[in-house]
């Protein structure tokens, strides 16, 4: 009852203070009713009442909780503080703000794809599959987790023992479009228990089972995400039985799943998955079930309920010997040994996989990092003004300490405006948070690379807020208030306005703060200036070839229907017809676009020796090295000579020249591929030597690289890839689009630059960059904020003894002097502390710098440098003030 009655408290007041006043009136009159005279008998019955005010306290107070009372009222009185000093609440809750949201976003992100589990019944009970390592893996390598061959899975699915229920996966590439430009669905492959497995659960229709995934299925079945559901057909129920065109087959739409179902693979979301034994419905005499060397699919499998993860893995590696060597490859002696050699494991797979997490997790810890850093620089600069406001109250603590109030108390009415500057920060932190964890997952996809990350809030991302919000009241508001409260109310009064908090143990504390802030920055500021140095370096590094002007158009055949002979016919008749379209300076064929990531690996045979060595290997066709402006250092470019039925020739690098041949020029020398056992080995003859260029990224250092010409290519692929020089992008797709559809309306195109492909190959660079140097630029603001803070308030507090030592002859350079002395002590002292802390911190970045060390003297002495100019500048507006103070007006303030 008193509970409810504790937010009724003024109404139950107001009733029951006219319940004393009726009891009043009615004793007045059963006195008037004795004879009394009307004013001696209201008298009389307020003596017998007793004391009104009393009672209604008394009532109060038991209609209330007194904690919550009390906490309810420092709330209130700290609000009305806040209301009269907007201009801090304002600076106060904006700082935080940025702090708390910039932290927050970060966490969301790293929550989603490290801590989050997979949405699924149970996820603790999924564990992943694969060889330990995953280096014995030599073939055709396909989809984002190529762990396991389709022969390899097909024998674990058939003896294992550990899992109740087990699928495996594969990612793929849909082709929507009919013909003309690309339109892609994102795919993929499941084996028959996928969602049985996962225990997902249809929105319509039916999902894929057991049945489905049959060997040689003709007309698979497609279950469609609801996303796509909703994007391609406005989520009507009619969609389920209609059929959906890919790659030019067939599919019939049974069902679709739920909107929180985005697969297993956290960072990516799926349109379409279709059941495993489809793959050769869609790929015909290029399908890779039952090659042994092709490596496409990811295995997850749910555990037993009495099959703990060590057990599993000990079941997997008994199994895994036999399942090895009945799917032995016709590897070289070598391949064949590493391959017998592999086993399987059971890893954790409650969050699911991700090569999102692989490539951004360190990132992201680093990030998240940084701005705890920038949060404590603002915390910091908070618990100055804390401190200074704590300075002006002084006087009125000291009263009413003397009066009787408890430190405690008083404490606590300071940390309720402290409570409330941090929960309106962390509000507003956390709706801050929501927009810049989007703007950060939309700057990690690219145009060919979609993202998707599930930012819903949940239990972690509310505590972290939380705690952020804990912690910074503590930082800036709760320690402030106990420092305030300190001084004995005697000491407060006898210190006059000047306050005892200017004393040197007082401002001593505001100084630590000061070089706190200013070390910290310092840090910030370097790891700013490493990572900017890094994206720089690679940016300029020389690749090899030059990317302006250069478009990169994927030519797909997959819905033409023509086999090998007729695709490289028609190939090069398109690469003919487009060399004569006016705004093409130059075109080639190529199969592996610089910068893409993509190769195939050979070992080669010199002098009848097997080299180690691997050697990357692309196909071009003439005027591929024109067009990229690739230097040709000796010997000729590939041309009309080199036909399907010449003589197999090569163009190698020079670090092939430097690994193979010594450096030496290598032009006219021959060597052999190493194929399969039993495979012949064809010669190549080296007829040019070109300048050393990066395929897989720029950070890589140069290796060996062999080119062979397109028209000698024993790998005929159903997409092709064109390198155009262009001046006009827009002119030049118009006019490649109209050849492609005279030659065949069912060929699709897809276009993009080669700017582009470089630009999206160092997002993470990019993002490092930006985001360090943002919170870098924002930490070293806020200090300097802090420093020209301090010394405005230094000048303040001494401003007798300025006037004394001007009134006894300093002149205004002494003035300047001894202010600008004292602001380059906490400089000096927070840019030496920082320095060390810096050397120590950039060290965890190392992995992630390119050309650059971590303790690099430039890079640390630019940083000093800089933050030292722009702290000088801003301690020299407060000490030019104090230069300007007359004397005589000083000397009259206490």
């Amino acid at each position: 009852m008193a509970f409810s009655r504790f937010f009724r408290r003024s109404r139950w007041d107001d009733e029951r203070a006219r319940e004393l006043e009726a009891h009043l009136e009615i004793e007045t009159a059963d006195n008037i009713g004795r004879g009394m005279a009307p004013k001696e008998a209201l008298e009389a019955a307020r003596r017998k009442l007793g004391n009104v005010t009393r009672i209604r306290e008394d009532i109060y107070l038991i209609n209330t909780i007194g904690i919550v009372d009390s906490v309810w009222r420092d709330l209130l009185y700290g609000a009305r503080l806040l209301r009269l000093n907007p201009g801090f609440a304002i600076v106060a809750i904006l700082s935080l703000a940025l702090g708390v949201g910039a932290n927050t976003a970060i966490f969301q992100l790293l929550d989603a794809v490290r801590l989050r589990a997979l949405p699924v019944t149970h996820p603790e009970q999924l564990v992943e599959v694969r060889i330990p390592g995953n280096d014995n893996r030599s073939g055709a390598v396909m989809g984002r987790h190529p762990v396991l061959t389709n022969l390899l899975w097909e024998r674990l699915r058939d003896r294992q023992q550990a899992f109740s229920g087990v699928f495996a996966w594969g990612s793929i590439g849909f082709e929507l479009s009919a013909g003309g430009e690309s339109r892609e669905a994102e795919g993929l492959w499941v084996s028959g228990d996928y969602f049985r497995t996962l225990d997902v659960q249809p929105v319509v229709g039916r999902l894929l089972v057991a049945d489905d995934d049959r060997r040689g299925c003709a007309a698979p079945p497609a279950v469609i995400s609801y996303g796509f559901w909703q994007r391609e057909y406005g989520g009507s129920p009619s969609a389920v039985g209609r059929a959906i065109s890919l790659d030019g087959h067939s599919y019939d739409i049974v069902g679709v799943t739920p909107a929180s179902f985005f697969g297993v693979e956290v960072g990516r979301s799926y349109d379409i998955a279709v059941p495993l034994c489809a793959e050769p419905y869609s790929r015909a005499s290029r399908s890779s079930l039952d090659r042994k060397d092709a490596w496409f699919l990811a295995v997850i499998g749910r555990l037993k309920s009495d099959w703990p993860s060590e057990k599993a893995t000990a079941h997997l590696r008994t199994l895994a010997s036999d399942m090895f060597r009945e799917t032995l490859p016709n590897y070289s002696p070598e391949d064949t040994r590493e391959y017998l050699a592999s086993t399987l494991a059971a890893f954790p797979a409650q969050t699911g996989v991700s090569n999102l997490r692989s490539d951004y997790e360190s990132p992201l810890w680093l990030l998240l990092a940084t701005t705890v850093l920038v949060l404590l620089i603002a915390c910091a600069n908070l618990a100055n003004l804390m401190l200074a406001r704590a300075t002006a109250r002084e006087r009125e603590i000291a009263v009413r300490l003397a009066l009787g109030a408890s430190r405690g108390r008083i404490v606590r009415q300071l940390t309720a405006e402290s409570l409330l500057i941090a929960a309106a920060g962390s509000a507003a932190g956390a709706l801050l948070a929501q927009w810049l964890s989007r703007l950060l997952v939309a700057s990690l996809a690219t145009e060919d690379d979609r993202v998707f990350v599930a930012l819903a809030g949940d239990w972690r991302v509310f505590s972290f807020i939380a705690l952020l919000a804990a912690g910074t009241c503590m930082i800036f508001g709760v320690l402030p208030a106990i420092r305030a409260t300190a001084t004995s109310p005697g000491a407060a009064m006898k210190a006059g306005s000047r306050g005892t908090t200017d004393s040197r143990e007082r401002f001593g504390l505001r100084r630590l703060l000061v070089v706190a802030q200013v070390a910290l920055s310092l840090v910030l500021v370097v790891g700013a200036l490493l990572f900017a140095g890094s994206l720089r370096n690679i940016v300029t590094t020389d690749a090899g070839f030059t990317h302006d002007a250069i478009l990169v158009a994927t030519v797909d055949f997959r819905r033409a229907g023509l086999s090998d002979a007729n695709i490289t016919l028609t190939h090069a008749q398109l690469l003919e017809r487009l060399r004569r379209q006016p705004p093409v300076q130059d075109a080639a064929q190529v199969r592996v676009v610089p910068v893409s990531g993509n190769f195939s690996n050979r070992r080669i045979v010199i002098d009848g020796v097997e080299r180690k060595e691997n050697v990357n290997r692309n196909a071009v066709s003439d005027r591929y090295f024109k067009t990229m402006t690739t230097v040709m250092l000796a010997g000729r470019d590939f041309d009309a000579r080199d036909g399907a039925t010449a003589a197999k020739v090569a163009v190698v690098t020079e670090s092939f020249a430097r690994v193979f041949y010594g450096g030496q020029n290598p032009v006219g020398r021959t060597f052999q591929v190493a194929e399969a056992p039993g495979q012949p080995r064809p010669i190549y003859e080296i007829v040019g030597l070109a300048r050393d260029s990066k395929y897989g990224d720029l950070r890589e250092s140069f290796e060996p690289l062999m080119f062979v010409p397109a028209a000698q290519d024993d790998q005929v692929a159903l997409t092709q890839r064109l390198v155009i020089r262009t001046a006009d992008v827009a002119r030049t797709t118009a006019a490649m689009t109209a050849v492609v559809r005279t030659i065949s309306p069912s060929i699709v195109v897809t276009y993009r630059t080669m700017q582009a492909q470089v630009r999206d190959s160092l997002l993470r660079e990019r993002l490092m960059a930006t985001l360090s140097g943002l919170f870098g630029g924002l930490a070293a603001v806020i200090a300097i904020i802090g420093l020209y803070g301090v010394m405005s308030y230094f000048v303040v507090r001494r401003r007798n003894e300025i006037g004394i030592r001007m009134a006894l002859g300093a002149d205004r350079r002494e003035v300047v002097r001894m202010v600008m002395r004292e602001a380059a002590i906490l400089v000096a002292a927070g840019l030496t502390v920082g320095a060390v802390a810096a050397l120590l911190a950039a060290r965890t970045a190392s992995t992630l710098l390119f050309g650059v060390k971590p303790y690099d003297p430039i890079t640390l002495a630019t940083a000093i440098a800089g933050l030292a100019i722009v702290a000088t500048l801003a301690s020299y507006v407060p000490a030019w003030r104090a230069s300007r103070l007359e004397p005589t007006v000083a000397l009259r303030e206490d």
